[in-house]
């Protein structure tokens, strides 16, 4: 893979969800406006999508979403894969690069129900859909007299078991309904001070071989022109606070970080919970919560505004959170 020119086509990997091919799509218009060539995608099944009926913590966590993705990168099958940037592990496997990230759709987390207007409308005792430990660890913090139940399958599966009255309320990406049209279905959104999303959430990160540059120079030129800088920086801030705390799907992290009207200052708040085999103590500890905001213009700085939050995390109760539960 040398120069566009040499190429007849240009493959973009991506999950087979109706969600994920929405995102590959949105990406394959932005290159075959500017590229000669075809952009075709590669739809793939990964075992994130195969195994249901247990949570991501307990089988994996969210390298189970990008793997076979990386396998079509380093076969050649495939130039770049779009991902949502909250499923993507914190530290790539050696020879793979975050190349871009488009401007964020709303990072916020959305209420969907079809009786109750919100999480305080809810009566006591009502059944709330979610698989994710964040979700699950804010909303007993905000609720604790709420039933919690699991939750699998994708965005129109999860929709389809709470139509069908499994649940009274789901908790869903206010970005994917968004970008699936489904928007009507939100009757609210969480602010960060009620929930806290995922590091990355909203986002859409692309993807390529750590050698893109030098072997695709054209395609990785096109992905730089789209990189949307204040979305750029963000993530990586929020990311920094999930690597440095060893973040995955068994531990109840939130990170979320956002520029001043002026675009010169990054705010970043980070919510951390018990673990999800912490003892009766340790949860009763609930969470513990911590900010800070400095002039961000380039990732180191975005990631030095991370380990600061870090720091103070851990300060305000998060030391003891992540300690290991004693041995059996």
């Amino acid at each position: 893979m040398e120069q566009s020119t040499e190429h007849s086509r240009w493959v973009i990997a991506t999950r087979e969800s109706r969600l994920a091919l929405w995102q590959a799509e949105h990406v394959q218009a932005l290159l075959a406006a500017r590229l000669p060539e075809p952009v075709e995608l590669l739809g793939m099944t990964t075992r994130g999508d195969q195994i249901l009926d247990r949570s991501l913590s307990k089988v994996g966590g969210k390298g189970l979403f990008v793997k076979e993705l990386e396998t079509a990168l380093e076969d050649g099958s495939a130039h770049l894969a779009v991902h949502s940037l909250k499923d993507v592990p914190m530290e790539l496997p050696p020879g793979f690069v975050l190349a871009a990230t488009l401007e964020r759709e709303d990072p916020r987390d959305a209420w969907v129900s079809p009786r109750h207007a919100s999480l305080d409308a809810l009566p006591a005792g009502g059944v709330v859909g979610t698989s994710s430990l964040r979700r699950l660890t804010q909303l007993r913090a905000a609720r604790p007299d709420l039933r919690i139940e699991p939750l699998r399958g994708n965005l129109d599966t999860r929709l389809r078991k709470l139509d069908e009255g499994q649940y009274d309320a789901i908790v869903l990406a206010a970005a994917g309904l968004k970008r699936l049209g489904l928007a009507e279905r939100i009757r609210s959104v969480f602010e960060a001070g009620q929930m806290l999303p995922a590091a990355g959430q909203g986002a859409l990160g692309i993807e390529l071989r750590a050698d893109a540059p030098q072997r695709c120079p054209t395609l990785w030129a096109l992905l730089q022109s789209h990189n949307h800088r204040p979305t750029w920086l963000a993530v990586h801030a929020e990311r920094a606070v999930s690597r440095a705390l060893g973040g995955s799907c068994s531990m109840p992290l939130a990170a979320h970080a956002s520029f001043s009207a002026d675009g010169l200052t990054l705010r970043l708040v980070a919510v951390l919970g018990p673990g999800e085999d912490a003892p009766d103590d340790i949860r009763a500890l609930g969470l513990a919560r911590a900010e800070a905001e400095a002039p961000v213009q380039t990732v180191a700085e975005a990631e030095a505004l991370g380990l600061r939050v870090v720091a103070a995390l851990k300060a305000a109760g998060g030391e003891r959170l992540l300690a290991p539960p004693p041995a059996a």
